[in-house]
């Protein structure tokens, strides 16, 4: 273990009891994660199968896997239980499915199923999707299930309408044998804390358990590894605090920070060096994130030279942006950088249209992640539903999908019809059809159209046992028409929808081939797992295209070069984080550490004087991330055009920062001879146009709201809080002042 560090070696050979290893970027955690395996089984001889490591992308986790295998071997490898957690705990769930009331052949819902199942239910309990809409319920309860919280839970933080719809919504995923993914965890989370036999089995399974990336877990991931950790304690979690920043879908960053509260004699490892980065980005890194409220204290560091200074860029606006940086990608591959090796980074999607027409006026290839994924495509969902429902009829949300794709004539009505049945009689849709069908309840030409259908899934599931899965789909286009009628269509859309179809069919052939090689049997279960559980970023190809990406996409990559765009106050930091709760500001203030050390030798940020973003221009200030830069590891450039923040006007001023707290403790100091252009023709203030934060107004379709904030531009917008509608962004002409704003609060 000669290539290793001293607190990597630490990590490594620390055996019994808890372990906590801080693990700045680029340290080299995943080799530490792996040669720690490798030394469980070389020197204790633990069994592979009892050895359960957990990180958070199916990337990451098979990049682990390839370390292993050349270290310990392939025999070895397949028997260790080495993936995310969701994968992990859907392959439990397979186990001890019947503890929780499912079949083993259950199936996982995405969001689009979820959604088709929370609409039918708000519909049958008569609730009102207007005042309560659908997606909000869902993001309710995936929040309720994320602190571990069952419906009926006594610490429910649910209206009574929501506690109503998420009893109504868990009875009919069990009705349909499905889950969602909030409940791969939670159903097993049930599981490993019951008392008895199951529960003693599950915490008993495993004698070491490891976590990457631990700053992003919840409640429920880490109750979860506790538990299953409870007999050994042979507890080993890797992470940052100074990484974390999906708080926004439940990530806990005081999980990390208290784990020595919970576990008071764990050893505690810091791995400090930084592999990745040359040492001016490093610096500047640091520099960035030190300035954080509350944060664990390291400091990184690398023994590399320090490289090219970082350059930061003033642009015009976004068009001088993009083309600025296209200019610089287009030098780099001159150079011999290969374009799948630089990254264009930016807070949100909308950013990207302006990079995107640059990108393809200079036909310069690239990649969008984190967009439409290839497997939410229309005709590719169908299929899968076709396949889903194969394996699993009790799904309703794949019957309701393609009950009538290709159309056979059965109408919203017919469907309808088959609804009010499955809710009356507490049925799946299959069986309420069959109902329908046995009972005449539909008129004689639906009940045709119902048989034929019957007919044909009944065929389907009766020949799936003889068929390769690959087979199965082909035979699913054949049977059904789909393919048939897309050949018939012979325009260019339906050519690209059969070719699609095409390569899921290709997908489920590599899938099998995949099971062959590794020794195992290809099922379909198997393969509609692997999908479904699918993370944007393994859907990067290995061809040479640039990347581009918000910042949250890009966690765990590298690129040799990165392009850090729109880093301007109100963008990053995001727009009204400022004014919130000091902890808001510090993961934007990690989201940026996390996007400057993915660059590995270079690193350019750009911000413009304004920027047209969600239809509209603002004139915006730079982020106050750029001034805690160190001066002696960047470069400053460009021509700044702004307003003169003096008078009032300049993104961070407007909203609350004050001109002089802007940046932290200064400005950014540009380079000698940087030309700054101040502009004097003011856009009006809030009170020119009567509204102000903190009034109350009135909209037509939200009713009353309490302005939150005033963004100016050529069509001022109001952003205010209308009760149950949220947070809205309204052109200010639509609304009306009932009441100005005196410090009361509302």
């Amino acid at each position: 273990m000669t290539e290793l560090n001293e607190p990597q070696q630490l990590a490594v050979t620390h055996l019994d009891g808890p372990l906590l290893v801080f693990a700045g970027a680029g340290s080299g955690k995943t080799r530490a994660i792996t040669y720690r395996v490798a030394n469980l089984l070389a020197t204790r001889n633990v069994p592979p199968f009892r050895i359960l490591a957990v990180t958070f992308t199916n990337k990451a986790a098979g990049e682990m896997r390839e370390r292993l295998r050349g270290l310990a071997g392939d025999e070895v490898v397949r028997d260790l239980w080495v993936g995310t957690f969701h994968s992990v705990c859907a392959r439990l769930l397979r186990r001890y499915h019947d503890v929780v009331g499912l079949g083993r052949d259950f199936v996982i819902y995405d969001d689009s199923d979820q959604k088709a199942v929370m609409t039918r239910v708000l519909r049958d309990l008569g609730i009102d999707e207007e005042a309560l809409p659908p997606k909000l319920v869902l993001s309710l309860v995936s929040r309720e299930k994320r602190e571990g919280r069952m419906p009926g839970h006594s610490k429910s933080e649910l209206t009574a309408s929501a506690r109503q719809a998420y009893e109504a919504y868990q009875k009919a995923l069990l009705r349909a044998n499905a889950v969602d993914f909030d409940d791969l965890l939670l159903y097993v989370l049930t599981v490993a804390e019951t008392p008895g036999v199951p529960g003693d089995e599950l915490r008993g399974r495993f004698s070491y358990v490891m976590v990457d990336e631990f700053q992003d877990t919840n409640l429920v991931q880490y109750r979860l590894v506790r538990a299953l950790s409870f007999k050994t304690q042979n507890l080993c979690v890797v992470g940052d605090d100074d990484q974390s920043i999906y708080r926004w879908r439940g990530a806990d960053v005081r999980l990390i920070r208290s784990f020595q509260h919970d576990f008071p004699n764990a050893t505690v490892v810091k791995l400090e060096q930084n592999y990745r980065s040359t040492g001016n980005i490093v610096n500047a890194a640091l520099g960035v994130i030190e300035k954080a409220d509350t944060r664990v204290e390291k400091k990184l560091w690398t023994a590399q030279d320090p490289g090219e200074k970082v350059v930061i860029r003033a642009v015009r606006d976004e068009r001088e942006e993009a083309t600025h940086v296209v200019g610089i990608v287009k030098r780099l591959v001159a150079r011999g950088v290969s374009a799948d090796q630089m990254a264009i980074f930016y807070r949100v999607h909308a950013q990207s249209r302006a990079l995107e027409e640059a990108l393809r006026a200079a036909d310069i290839p690239y990649q969008v992640l984190g967009g439409v994924r290839f497997f939410e495509r229309a005709e590719v969902k169908d299929l899968i539903a076709y396949l889903r429902l194969v394996q699993n009829p009790k799904s309703d949300a794949d019957l309701e999908r393609i009950v009538n794709v290709p159309a056979r004539g059965i109408g919203d009505k017919t469907v309808d019809r088959l609804r009010d049945l499955a809710a009356e009689r507490a049925l799946p849709l299959i069986e309420a059809l069959d109902v329908a069908v046995r009972e005449e309840q539909v008129p004689t030409a639906a009940k045709k159209k119902l048989e034929a259908f019957q007919k044909l899934m009944s065929e389907l599931a009766r020949d799936a046992p003889t068929l390769r899965p690959s087979e199965l789909a082909e035979e699913i286009l054949e049977r059904t028409g789909y393919k048939q009628l897309l050949v018939a269509a012979d325009d260019a859309e339906s050519d690209a929808r059969l070719g699609n179809l095409e390569e899921v069919v290709g997908a489920i052939a590599d899938y099998e081939s995949d099971c062959e090689e590794q020794g195992e049997v290809a099922t379909l279960g198997g393969w509609l797992e692997r999908i479904t559980l699918a993370a944007a970023v393994d859907a990067m190809k290995d061809a040479p295209k640039v990347s581009l990406m918000t910042v949250h996409t890009a966690k765990g990559l590298e690129f040799r070069a990165v392009f850090l765009t729109g880093m301007e106050e109100e963008i990053f930091p995001y727009r009204g984080v400022s004014g919130r709760e000091p902890e808001e500001l510090d993961e934007e203030r990690r989201l940026a550490y996390v996007a400057i050390t993915r660059a590995r030798e270079h690193l350019t940020i750009t911000y413009a004087g304004q920027r047209s973003l969600f239809g509209m221009t603002r004139y915006l200030e730079p982020s106050r991330f750029l001034g805690d830069i160190p001066h002696d590891v960047a470069k400053h450039e460009g021509t700044l055009e702004r307003y003169d923040s003096q008078r009032s006007y300049g993104g961070a001023s407007r909203y609350g920062y004050g001109t002089g707290s802007s940046y932290g403790s200064s400005r950014p100091s540009l380079a000698p001879g940087t030309r700054v252009v101040e502009r004097e023709d003011v856009p009006p203030d809030d009170d020119e146009l009567g509204i102000r934060p903190g009034d109350r107004v009135r909209h037509q379709r939200y009713g009353a709201g309490i302005v939150e904030r005033i963004e100016q531009g050529a069509a001022p917008m109001v952003v205010a809080r209308f009760g149950v509608h949220g947070t809205r962004r309204i052109l200010a002409s639509y609304v009306t002042v009932e009441r100005r704003a005196r410090g009361e609060v509302w």
